[in-house]
């Protein structure tokens, strides 16, 4: 209570000197993140610099928490939008992004007047609690802005069932989310829902080789493939396919694949054996269907599960291919037309990233119009993942329908309260209803 109390500019201040903790500590929360999620230390930094970039955007935005001004149609009246705080945020965040999302969720649900409650992954409960003594240093009296649940799914469902969260937000799984969805909607909560992708990139006649081979690359095997943005689907043109197909093999095979604490490594290890086994389970499903399959084996390094990113060239689009594997395979197939390569990238049911490749005008402006992907993220000439902060992330169907991070997506914290300001002395009905004395 006493926070929402706060001016917004004053909540905007303590969401700075939280940024500022943080870049004072930057190098330690990225190791914790790369000891527990297991992604390359460059990506962890990256991962901790995306909180602090949100702790400068809801600073700015704490002077920025618009309503509109409406005339009326009676004399004397103004209609204004009030935007108020909805209360208490529930925070689920999954292994991959154990603080970037967040900080997401934190910076905006904060600086909006809410508290929230955190419940991290259970693989990594250090980086919650290390963020959480980061956000306590700067604060004496606002401690419990955030508070922290652990435990696995009972612990999520107790959240999403509990009448007092004004919001739950969650990042995880689709089929995390429809378990836990239905049971926020049955006590008729809201939802904010980050859930999975199976995200496909189209590679035209015109495009520039180098380039596309780079984001292809990064977008498929970084983070060891275990993003939500993560490239899993990728359409050729088949006028290129041979000439893409074997840069893309020479690309893949010179990762450097190892320890994510060694600055020089591109690739870290799967999260852990289950992950692994998920991932050799798929590819051996696919074998009968795929034409080629390169790379997918696991590498003799440490006690990790490291495994080679795959490559798997497919004839047509599988059932195989529709269900999302969090790990680093990549279905490649050839198209003729730019029409059917959107097709087969939309005929999946979840709808977070995409891209294509072009040089030609006519076929990115058809991509992005309405005929074009149905993704929330639709990119050009980059790949599906590695998202800035200051658009609006999230995506449709399958995906939960939520958005984060930035543009307006501050609003979801927030609940619209329309105010009617009747500074006359008549009472004028609206629409010209008549209910005089008489």
């Amino acid at each position: 209570m006493a926070w929402r109390k706060l001016p917004a500019p004053v909540r905007g201040e303590y969401i700075r000197r939280f940024g500022e903790a943080l870049r004072t500590r930057k190098a330690e929360l990225a190791e914790k993140i790369t000891l527990e999620a297991k992604k390359i230390i460059s990506e962890s930094q990256g991962e901790v610099q995306e909180v602090i970039d949100m702790c400068d955007f809801a600073t700015g935005l704490s002077r920025q928490l618009y309503g509109l001004t409406m005339p009326s149609e009676r004399l004397n009246h103004r209609l204004q939008e009030i935007w108020q705080p909805l209360g208490v945020v529930a925070c689920v965040t999954a292994f991959n992004f154990p603080v970037a999302v967040f900080g997401w969720n934190f910076c905006l649900a904060a600086v909006c007047g809410n508290s929230i409650i955190w419940k991290p992954s259970p693989h990594t409960e250090g980086c919650a609690d290390l963020t959480k003594e980061i956000w306590d240093s700067v604060t004496e009296d606002h401690k419990d802005l955030i508070l922290i649940v652990k435990g696995g799914n009972e612990s999520a469902n107790d959240l999403a069932q509990n009448e007092k969260i004004s919001l739950f937000s969650a990042t995880g799984s689709c089929e995390m989310g429809r378990c836990l969805a239905p049971v926020v909607a049955t006590r008729l909560g809201r939802s904010l829902l980050e859930l999975g992708g199976n995200n496909a990139a189209i590679v035209c006649p015109s495009a520039d080789m180098d380039l596309a081979v780079k984001a292809i690359t990064f977008s498929a095997a970084g983070t060891a493939g275990q993003r939500c943005t993560t490239l899993r689907r990728l359409f050729i043109h088949q006028s290129i396919y041979n000439e893409l197909i074997k840069k893309l093999i020479i690309s893949f095979d010179n990762l450097i694949i190892g320890d994510p604490f060694h600055p020089s490594s591109q690739v870290g290890p799967l999260l852990n054996e289950q992950s692994y086994v998920n991932m050799q389970n798929r590819l051996e499903s696919c074998r009968s269907s795929a034409i080629r399959i390169h790379g997918g084996e696991r590498l003799d390094i440490d006690n990790g599960f490291y495994v080679k990113p795959a490559i798997v060239e497919m004839k047509t689009h599988t059932n195989d291919m529709n269900t999302e594997t969090f790990a680093p395979i990549l279905y490649v197939m050839p198209y003729q037309h730019l029409s059917q390569a959107i097709d087969l990238q939309n005929s999946v049911q979840q709808g977070l990233s995409s891209s294509i490749f072009t040089n030609n005008l006519k076929e990115s402006e058809l991509f992005l119009g309405p005929e074009g992907s149905d993704c929330g993220i639709a990119n050009v000439n980059i790949g599906t993942s590695g998202a800035e902060i200051g658009g609006a992330f999230g995506g449709e169907k399958d995906t939960g329908g939520g958005r984060e991070s930035g543009s307006d997506a501050w609003k979801s914290y927030m609940r619209r309260m329309t105010a009617t300001l009747n500074y006359g002395s008549d009472l004028p009905l609206a629409q010209g209803v008549e209910f005089d004395d008489k």
